[in-house]
């Protein structure tokens, strides 16, 4: 035990007193700086109790207090940079907002709203009012209703129109979602019972038909948007499924999950069913994601037949599952957007990605390739394969191009770490003991932030 680094331990207020701390507690409160001082001193005392010959300097343990209070205060949902390549990365907070709905979203914010209030009327509104129109213009259907997330909308759709009865849907079709989230479960706690039809990998129109009998409340089928069953494989569309419910006096549910709105040949997405397309099929009631292919805010849509969306309004687990009015308003502002059928492309940030030229990624991993390399950073501009991600389109790699690290100063491991440890996290994928900087889901300004961060790891 050093007694003489003992007796040096600066007292709390001595350090409080230097400028650093002092504006520190100006910034975070007197309170907060004082307990991160006297933690710095307890831990100083108990290192050199234990042996440690630590720096007790004043000066010392402001500067930790400051670096430590500096960390204590980063948010923790925070910005990223993506450069992951995975453009609808659940982790990473799936699609970013575009400008109108994130405008739209701080505007509702900061002021009193008309979340439930008709101003025309002057007396109590519907939330849903703000955008079953939008949904009805832009999809065709009778009515429509939001709620928190599509697992919701599922739920929703379940508990009021199958509650107590059976709804027949293929074996197929029993997905997984994310979180371990699975259709069975959620029709179980929906009080609706599952009767499942067909194989895993084949169910034919007469398995839903043999199915079919007094307790059946509604055929329902689910789009497999996060797998594909490839080779040996049928399964019954949206179409004949509504002619067969329908054939039985029941209404046919379909589940589409990633929802999009966009033309798929146009973005990458191949086959993907687009909810026009669903709509089209007849299909009573279809719910998707406002957070995947549609590329708003997260929330569960439902659309379809007005008889089924009005009693869905009058279950009492509706209040449970209702948006919030930032998600509204930034949810109505998205919707606008796709109003004009070309203005989406160029101002959905998930859409502009999915449709950018491979030209135009192979010249933004040459330009920043050069800044680096400037810097004096090994790095290689290399062709690669992305996905579209949030279970969405998991059979289609869009060809993408990445600035590829090899410097051998700093393995792929550390550089992955220090980049991924800054305020603003830098979040890349490692392969082939190269960390590989994705192109396609950066955003404006991102390629500069990537730059100036790899030169100031390899300028340590």
């Amino acid at each position: 035990m050093n007694k003489e680094l003992l007796r040096r331990l600066p007292q709390i207020d001595e350090v409080l007193r230097l400028n650093a701390l002092r504006s520190a507690a100006d910034r975070w409160g007197h309170d907060l700086a004082a307990a991160h001082v006297r933690s710095a001193i307890d831990d100083l005392r108990r290192d050199i109790l234990a042996g440690g010959e630590p720096d007790v300097s004043p000066d010392a343990v402001a500067q930790s207090c400051v670096r430590a209070l500096e960390r204590g205060q980063r948010p923790s949902l925070r910005r990223v940079i993506n450069a992951t390549g995975v453009v609808l990365h659940t982790n990473l907070g799936r699609a970013p907002l575009c400008e109108e709905a994130a405008q739209a979203a701080a505007d509702v914010a900061r002021r009193y709203n008309t979340l439930e209030y008709d101003a025309a009327a002057g007396r109590r509104g519907s939330r849903y009012s703000h955008v079953d129109g939008l949904l009805c213009s832009l999809l065709g259907c009778e009515s429509a209703m939001v709620v928190n997330n599509n697992a919701a909308a599922v739920l929703l759709v379940l508990s009021t129109l199958v509650r107590g009865r059976e709804a027949v849907v293929s074996r197929g079709e029993l997905v997984e979602i994310g979180g371990s989230f699975r259709v069975p479960e959620i029709m179980e706690m929906s009080g609706g019972i599952l009767r499942e039809v067909g194989t895993t990998n084949k169910t034919h129109p007469q398995d839903y038909v043999s199915a079919i009998g007094e307790q059946t409340a509604a055929i329902l089928k689910v789009h497999t948007s996060n797998y594909r069953i490839l080779g040996f494989a049928e399964e019954v569309s949206a179409a004949e499924l509504v002619g067969l419910a329908h054939e039985h006096g029941l209404p046919m549910l379909y589940d589409l999950g990633s929802g999009a709105l966009c033309d798929p040949q146009r973005t990458g997405l191949g086959d993907e069913p687009t909810v026009l397309q669903a709509m089209a099929s007849g299909a009573d009631v279809v719910c998707f994601s406002g957070d995947k292919l549609l590329g708003g805010p997260q929330a569960g849509i439902i659309a379809g037949k007005k008889q089924y969306i009005d009693q869905m309004k009058k279950n009492p687990l509706t209040r449970a599952l209702r948006i919030d009015k930032m998600t509204l308003a930034a949810l109505e502002a998205t919707l606008r957007v796709y109003q004009d059928s070309e203005k989406p492309y160029a101002h959905i940030p998930i859409l502009e990605m999915l449709s950018l030229p491979e030209e135009v990624l192979r010249g933004r991993a040459e330009d920043l390739c050069a800044r680096l390399k400037g810097a004096g950073v090994s790095c290689q501009c290399v062709p690669e394969g992305g996905q579209v991600g949030g279970g969405s389109v998991p059979t289609r790699l869009l060809p993408t191009y990445c600035a590829a690290i090899d410097d051998k100063r700093v393995s792929a491991a550390v550089l992955d770490e220090r980049l991924r440890g800054r305020d603003v996290p830098i979040v890349g994928r490692i392969a082939h003991d190269r960390l590989l900087l994705d192109m396609r889901t950066l955003l404006p300004g991102d390629i500069d932030e990537l730059a100036a961060a790899v030169t100031e790891v390899f300028a340590q």
